[in-house]
């Protein structure tokens, strides 16, 4: 299975979680119980998934930056904020993932499962997450 696959399933799990604030565990062996997923693919979605629960708030906190005109991460739309979290997550903690292409996914991500205009909000708002986490704009 590819990254962008794994990305996908990563994505339903963070947006489930948006709701509960809390790791569904029964969820998570669920959608890990695709024979498709490698066990690369695995271990990076548990990565994320349990890093987003963990560091939430921080994750939060750096998308609110950037999104002018919204108080709280609770008036975005679901699925872009999902895209967001994986996104910014990879930006901070996974330096080995090109910047590149962990925004173009979150981008692909929106894409496929938010609102139509949503790609240019989440790209804008990532690439100023990248220039200030890794710096300059540069895919590090």
């Amino acid at each position: 299975m590819s990254r962008k696959n794994a990305r996908e399933t990563l994505y339903k799990l963070v947006f489930e979680f948006l709701f509960s604030k809390e790791v569904n565990e029964q969820t998570e062996t669920l959608l890990l119980y695709d024979a498709t997923l490698t066990d690369d693919d695995k271990a990076y979605i548990r990565n994320c998934y349990t890093g987003i629960a963990s560091h939430y708030d921080e994750l939060c906190s750096s998308i609110l930056k950037y999104t002018t005109g919204y108080s709280s991460v609770d008036r975005l739309v679901k699925g872009d904020l999902t895209a967001m979290l994986i996104a910014t997550y990879e930006l901070i903690y996974c330096s080995e993932i090109p910047a590149g292409v962990s925004i173009n996914e979150a981008v692909e991500l929106v894409k496929q499962f938010s609102t139509s205009k949503s790609s240019g909000f989440v790209n804008g708002v990532l690439a100023s997450i990248n220039k200030e986490v890794r710096g300059n704009g540069e895919n590090h």
